[in-house]
């Protein structure tokens, strides 16, 4: 993990100044109640309906692509296709994150990994 992913991490689950956690990540990880949120995308207001987690990793993957909030919305929106939003904006996080994954794979690691799969049916 990077040293920039570590502190958005730190920040999300701590707060701003670090200071007082607000849950340890067991809990953390138990703990994946669904969040409704109201958004405006294209001047048309919505809600999205999803896990704390998720809402973390999108402010964390904005602030990486130095973008706001809405921004990604509206990108991961545009990009759909035909999946409801929610849906969406889970498997673009996971994208995201696997993508991620296998930048800081080596290539020993990633060969492991690939020939620990099942082969792919025809």
């Amino acid at each position: 993990m990077t040293s920039q992913s570590s502190k958005l991490v730190r920040i999300a689950t701590e707060g701003e100044q670090g200071t007082k956690p607000r849950a340890d990540r067991q809990e953390m990880e138990l703990k994946s109640a669904i969040v409704k949120r109201s958004i405006e995308l294209n001047g048309h207001k919505t809600s999205v309906s999803l896990e704390d987690e998720f809402w973390l990793s999108l402010r964390q993957i904005a602030i990486l692509k130095n973008v706001t909030l809405p921004v990604l919305l509206q990108s991961i929106d545009r990009a759909r296709e035909g999946a409801n939003l929610s849906s969406a904006i889970r498997v673009y996080v996971l994208n995201h994150y696997r993508l991620q994954a296998d930048d800081d794979m080596s290539d020993a690691e990633r060969t492991q990994f690939q020939s620990s799969q099942p082969a792919a049916r025809s």
